[in-house]
């Protein structure tokens, strides 16, 4: 499954959110931040990851980066793990701690991009390249993977249109979109707007502090109360944790047939809520495409300085405060009830049965789900 992410992931290597650069120029980025030394399979990585909300993070990135680690350094590679839990100064000072411990290099999931770039710098300073992951930080990154959160958008845009049907022109939506410390959010944002605006009508549009299904709740709430539930078509959410706080919304306002929604990662109670038809649609990202790919980036560049060793193929992307930066871009798809075999359980997120469960028993046995 995991090899198979990964050829799903070369595929996308020409999509890029900046102009290509040579595979020579990536190379020289990331020997920069280490002084090109090299080393042996013996290195320790650093990880830091943003939040323990979102299922994936626990389920799929950390133990699939750290088993990658492990095969490209022959068993000998070590993985420092710390989780921010949503807290930026808390990810600040975890930075401290792994220059501390002098990792090799370190992978990092922002918590806010912004606000970590003096972290990245100090990192950088002690000889010690950062990888981003996911989402773009500041500062003298090394290297970069993410998904195309742009696409992300589009998709969940696209979907959402195709599910009001008739009243995808000139109906009324509710747009919840992420956090504003989250680069991704306003990717997300810009993305779904192309594919809306002058389509539908946006009644509400909020950005969801720290991406908490119960600040969309209460968002959706103020929503309901403001345009009438019976005035509202069709719900874009940019993930899956805040479509549960909208449903929940939705439900406790007493509508008889909810709106479509959409939503993003397939969560698992996402995949249920798709089958049992509370919630439209998610967005299918590869988590084993992108953590594999990270892994990559990380042991090469603190094994040879360089991303030579990888064996990917780069583009480039610019951050706020860094031009050229080597990037991989993994490509995602729309999930529905029509595709859930396809993509969740064939890549082993799920099985049948952690999905359905005693109360999702008819609605998969509804749609062909066994």
């Amino acid at each position: 499954m995991r090899r198979a992410a990964i050829a799903i992931a070369s595929t996308a290597m020409a999509v890029s959110l900046a102009a290509c650069g040579s595979a020579a120029e990536s190379g020289d980025k990331a020997e920069e931040s280490n002084g090109g030394k090299a080393k042996g399979d013996d290195i320790t990585v650093g990880l830091l990851l943003p939040e323990n909300q979102t299922a994936r993070y626990e389920k799929f990135d950390k133990p699939i980066i750290e088993e990658q680690i492990g095969k490209l350094t022959n068993g000998k590679g070590k993985l420092e793990y710390l989780n921010a839990k949503q807290d930026a100064t808390v990810q600040s000072q975890q930075i401290d701690t792994m220059i501390t411990k002098k990792v090799d290099v370190l992978i990092l999931d922002a918590v806010d991009y912004k606000a970590v770039a003096n972290g990245v710098k100090k990192a950088k300073d002690a000889g010690i390249p950062v990888v981003a992951y996911d989402r773009l930080a500041e500062g003298p990154i090394s290297a970069y993977t993410s998904f195309d959160n742009e696409e992300v958008g589009k998709t969940q845009g696209e979907a959402l249109l195709k599910a009001l049907g008739d009243k995808a022109e000139g109906g009324q939506i509710v747009m919840m979109n992420g956090s504003v410390t989250d680069p991704n959010a306003a990717q997300f944002k810009k993305g779904a707007h192309s594919v809306l605006d002058g389509k539908v009508k946006i009644g509400k549009e909020y950005d969801t502090k720290e991406w908490k299904p119960e600040n969309a709740n209460a968002n959706m709430e103020g929503a309901i109360s403001a345009l009438g539930k019976d005035k509202i078509d069709g719900v874009y959410s940019a993930n899956d944790g805040m479509a549960g706080g909208i449903i929940t919304a939705l439900k406790g306002a007493g509508l008889a047939k909810l709106p479509p929604v959409t939503g993003q990662d397939a969560e698992l109670a996402a995949v249920q809520r798709i089958i049992s038809g509370e919630q439209y649609m998610s967005v299918f990202k590869s988590y084993p495409a992108e953590a594999e790919t990270v892994a990559k980036m990380a042991v090469s560049i603190a094994k040879t300085g360089k991303l030579d060793g990888a064996g990917l193929e780069t583009s480039t992307v610019d951050s706020g405060t860094d031009k050229g930066i080597p990037s991989v871009i993994v490509p995602v798809l729309s999930l529905t009830q029509e595709n859930i075999k396809d993509t969740v359980i064939k890549e082993n997120y799920y099985t049948v049965d952690e999905i359905c469960t005693a109360k999702y028993k008819a609605a998969c046995d509804k749609i062909g789900l066994k």
